[in-house]
C-alpha cells in the first residue's frame, strides 16, 4: 500500500463522522455534471452534450467558446434534450459535420437535424408513438447524402426490439422511413464510413453475449445504390480465438483501424490489412485501450491531424489503476507517452492541431481539456481546461483527501484484487488518538466496470466528515484485462461479495479503520452486492443500496437501485442484458441461492434503500420487496422512492436528500456520533 496520504495540520479534535465541511450535499449535486460524446465541428471548436441535475438531468449540446476566455454557447434550444434510450444506456447520441449536427430527442427519440446557430432543428424520421423506436452512434455518409445510424425498433416486441443499422435521409424534402442497411443480429454498434471509398465498418455480436465478451468486426461494400452488396467478417469469425473487436475507426486514405483483445486479453490497437485480409497489432502492451461498451459512442483514439499526413494516433491506455495518453506512429509502431495531468481518461477526439480529451485526477474532478501539441506530435505544449463538471472545486481543496491505489489478498491463496483508499481528511479536524474511522465500502455497478480513483465530491462528503472511504475493484471489473474480468463469470454474488469483504478485513488488519463502524453502498450491480454482503456475510454493521453510473463514470448521480431477487431481475431485463445475468450466475439452483430476497432471515443489520420509480432497467418492487421482508423481520430498515427517476438519479433534489440521508441513516445506527449538519432525518422503520 503507498503511504498515508497526508493531510494539513488539524486544529481541533472531534470523533470521526462528526466533522463539519463545506462540501454540501448540494455542492455535490450542483458538481453533478456529466459528459455523454465529444465531436469536433467544421470550424475546429468542440461540441460536447452535458446533462444537467438543476434541470431535471436535461441533456444539452453545448460548443466551445470561440475565444480561450470566452463562455461555452448552448446549441440546443428550450424544450430539446439530446438523449437516446438505445439499450436502455444511451450514449452516442448525436453527431457533427461542418456545422451540421444530427441528434436523437430525448422526448420523442426522433432525429433532429440543426444548424448550428439555429435554433430550429428539423425532425428527420417519424413520430412514433410512445417513442419506440430510437437512434444511436450514427454517423455522416459522404457518399450518399445520409445519415448512417444503429436504430433500435420496439414496435412489435419491446422486450425484444429489433436492433439493424439503418439510413435516415438527409432531405428538405420531408420524413421519410428509414431503410434497414444491415440487419440479422441481435446487437450492432460502431457503424463507420470510410470517407475514401463506398464501404462501411461496423461491429456487431449475439446472445448470449455481451459485447466484450466476444463480438465480430465487419466491413460491408456499397453497391451504386448505397446497398450492403457485399461483406467480410475482419475480426470474430475464428472460433479459435476469443475476442471482442471495438471502436472502429477509417484513416482519411481509407485504412481501418480497431481495438481487440485477441490472444493477450488486453484491449490493443490494430490495423486491417485488405489485401490479405490479415490484421496486426500497432503496439502490443498489456493494457487495456478501450473499455466495456455499457454506453453507444466511445471514443478511446483518434488521428492526428485532418488529412492523417503524420500517421499518428493519439490515444489512451489503462494499466494498473491509471490512464496514460501517447502518440502512436502506425506506420512504425512507436509509441511517445504525453505527459497530462489526468490519470483516468473516458475519450478523445482530435481537433485542428490539437486534441480533446475527457478525463479526471485525484485533484482534477471530470473535465474535458484541450492538448496542444509540439511539430513532432510527441509533447503537449498546453494543457487548458474548456469545461469542468465543478468549476469552483479547488475552494474546497484543503479538504480533500487523496486516492491510494492499493492491492488487497483475496480469499484466494496469491490472489489479488484492488482498490482506492481515501483517509478522512478536514484542515480543521483530526479525529482521537485512541479511535479509528468509520469506513464506507463501495461497489461499483456494472458490474462489468470500474472505479477510479478521481476527484469526486461524492466521496469527498464522506472523508471531509471524517469517514474513511474505499471504492473496491473486485474481481469482475475491467480495466485490468480479460482474465481478471471473467473471475465473475458465474460466481456474480461470489467473487465480488468476498473480494469487498477481504478489503474491509484488511483495512481493519492494517489499523486504518474501525472494524465495528464497517458500512457498504452499492452502485447498480453494486446495489446486489452490497445486499449480498449484508444477507451472507457479516462484515459490515450497515448498507445503503443506491442508483448509480456510467457506463463509465462513477458518479453519485447515477447511484443504482438494489436487486435482491436475481430471478425477478433476469425475467424483466430488456434485450441488452437478457443473458448477462446467465453468465454471471449460472443454473436455476445458483439464482435461488444468491438472491437476497429468499434469505432474509440471514440480514442482521440496518438497511436503507433509493429507488427511482420510473426505472426500465430494475423494477421499483425489487426495492419493495426487500424493504418488507426486513421490516417484517424487526431490522431497522427505510426506502425511499422519487417520482420520475430512471435507472441513474439526474434531479438535483433528489441527488441531494439521497446523500443526506445515507450519511444521517449511518451516523444514527452505526456511527455512534452527531453529524455536523442540519439534516431531518426520514422515518426508520424498526429503530424510530
Amino acid at each position: 500500500m503507498h503511504p498515508r496520504a497526508s493531510c494539513p495540520a488539524e486544529k481541533a479534535t472531534a470523533p470521526y463522522g462528526s466533522w463539519e465541511s463545506p462540501i454540501t450535499a448540494s455542492a455535490v449535486s450542483a458538481a453533478g455534471r456529466t459528459v455523454e460524446g465529444l465531436a469536433v465541428a467544421g470550424d475546429g471548436r468542440l461540441v460536447w452534450v452535458e446533462t444537467r441535475p438543476e434541470e431535471g438531468g436535461r441533456a444539452v449540446l453545448v460548443k466551445e467558446a470561440a475565444e480561450p476566455s470566452g463562455k461555452a454557447v448552448d446549441v440546443t434550444r428550450q424544450g430539446f434534450a439530446v438523449r437516446t434510450l438505445a439499450q436502455e444506456y444511451g450514449g452516442g447520441a448525436f453527431a457533427v459535420q461542418g456545422d451540421t449536427v444530427v441528434f436523437s430527442n430525448y422526448d420523442d427519440q426522433r432525429l433532429y437535424r440543426q444548424t448550428i446557430g439555429d435554433y430550429s432543428p428539423q425532425p428527420l424520421t417519424p413520430d412514433y408513438a410512445g417513442s419506440v423506436v430510437r437512434y444511436a452512434d450514427g454517423v455522416f455518409d459522404p457518399h450518399f447524402h445520409r445519415f448512417v445510424t444503429v436504430m433500435e425498433d420496439h414496435r412489435h416486441d419491446s422486450s425484444n426490439p429489433i436492433t439493424t443499422i439503418a439510413t435516415v435521409t438527409l432531405s428538405d424534402q420531408g420524413v421519410d422511413e428509414p431503410t434497414v442497411l444491415v440487419s440479422g443480429n441481435d446487437f450492432y454498434a460502431f457503424p463507420r464510413v470510410d470517407p475514401s471509398e463506398k464501404r462501411m465498418a461496423w461491429i456487431e455480436w449475439s446472445n448470449p453475449n455481451m459485447s466484450w465478451d466476444k463480438s465480430q468486426l465487419w466491413v460491408g461494400y456499397f453497391s451504386e445504390k448505397g446497398k450492403v452488396q457485399k461483406r467480410i467478417c475482419i475480426a470474430g469469425e475464428d472460433s479459435t480465438l476469443v475476442e471482442s473487436p471495438t471502436e472502429p475507426k477509417w484513416s482519411s486514405k481509407g485504412e481501418l483501424f480497431f481495438i481487440t483483445d485477441r490472444r493477450s486479453g488486453f484491449w490493443n490497437i490494430y490495423k486491417w490489412d485488405e489485401q490479405s485480409n490479415l490484421v496486426t497489432p500497432l503496439y502490443s502492451l498489456d493494457a487495456e485501450f478501450s473499455k466495456p461498451m455499457w454506453i453507444f459512442g466511445v471514443s478511446s483514439y483518434d488521428f492526428l491531424g485532418k488529412d492523417d499526413s503524420n500517421h499518428k494516433i493519439v490515444c489512451c491506455y489503462r494499466q494498473n489503476g491509471k490512464s496514460y495518453v501517447g502518440v502512436l506512429d502506425h506506420d512504425s509502431g512507436s509509441f511517445s507517452e504525453v505527459d497530462i495531468p489526468f490519470s483516468s481518461v473516458n475519450n478523445i477526439v482530435s481537433g485542428n492541431g490539437c486534441f480533446y480529451i475527457e478525463g479526471a485526477s485525484a485533484s482534477l474532478p471530470v473535465s474535458i481539456a484541450k492538448v496542444m501539441l509540439d511539430d513532432n506530435k510527441a509533447t503537449a505544449t498546453d494543457f487548458s481546461i474548456v469545461w469542468s463538471s465543478s468549476e469552483d472545486v479547488t475552494k474546497y481543496s484543503s479538504y480533500f483527501s487523496s486516492p491510494e491505489f492499493m492491492e488487497f489478498p483475496t480469499v484466494i491463496p496469491g490472489q489479488l484484487a484492488y482498490a482506492y483508499f481515501y483517509a478522512p481528511c478536514n484542515h480543521i479536524f483530526q479525529g482521537p488518538s485512541n479511535e479509528k474511522p468509520p469506513l464506507l465500502v463501495r461497489t461499483h455497478g456494472g458490474p462489468t466496470d470500474e472505479a477510479r480513483g478521481i476527484l469526486d465530491l461524492s466521496v469527498q462528503y464522506w472523508t471531509s466528515r471524517g469517514w474513511a472511504f474505499v471504492d473496491v475493484n473486485y474481481g469482475g471489473s475491467s480495466g485490468y484485462g480479460r482474465e481478471f474480468r471473467e473471475r465473475l463469470l458465474g460466481q456474480w454474488g461470489v467473487v465480488d461479495v468476498n473480494d469487498c469483504c477481504s478489503c474491509a478485513t484488511f483495512l481493519v488488519e492494517t489499523g486504518r479503520v474501525d472494524g465495528q463502524r464497517l458500512c457498504v453502498t452499492g452502485e447498480s450491480a453494486g446495489g446486489f452486492t452490497t445486499l449480498a454482503c449484508l444477507a451472507f456475510r457479516q462484515t459490515f454493521k450497515a448498507g445503503s443500496s443506491l442508483y448509480g453510473a456510467s457506463s463509465e463514470s462513477h458518479k453519485f448521480s447515477s447511484l443504482l437501485a438494489s436487486i435482491a431477487d436475481l430471478a425477478s431481475l433476469r425475467a424483466g431485463m430488456h434485450k441488452f442484458e437478457a443473458y448477462y445475468i446467465d453468465n454471471l450466475v449460472g443454473d436455476k439452483q445458483a439464482y435461488f441461492e444468491r438472491s437476497p430476497i429468499n434469505f432474509v432471515d440471514k440480514f442482521t443489520c440496518p438497511v436503507i434503500l433509493f429507488q427511482g420509480l420510473d426505472d426500465p432497467v430494475v423494477s421499483p418492487d425489487q426495492a419493495t420487496k426487500i424493504y418488507k421482508a426486513i421490516k417484517e423481520k424487526g431490522l431497522p430498515v427505510a426506502l425511499i422512492e422519487y417520482e420520475g427517476e430512471q435507472h441513474g438519479f439526474r434531479k438535483a433534489e433528489n441527488i441531494k436528500f439521497t446523500l443526506e440521508q445515507a450519511m444521517v441513516f449511518f451516523a444514527r445506527l452505526v456511527g455512534h456520533f452527531k453529524v455536523a449538519d442540519d439534516i431531518t432525518p426520514i422515518k426508520i422503520e424498526n429503530f424510530d
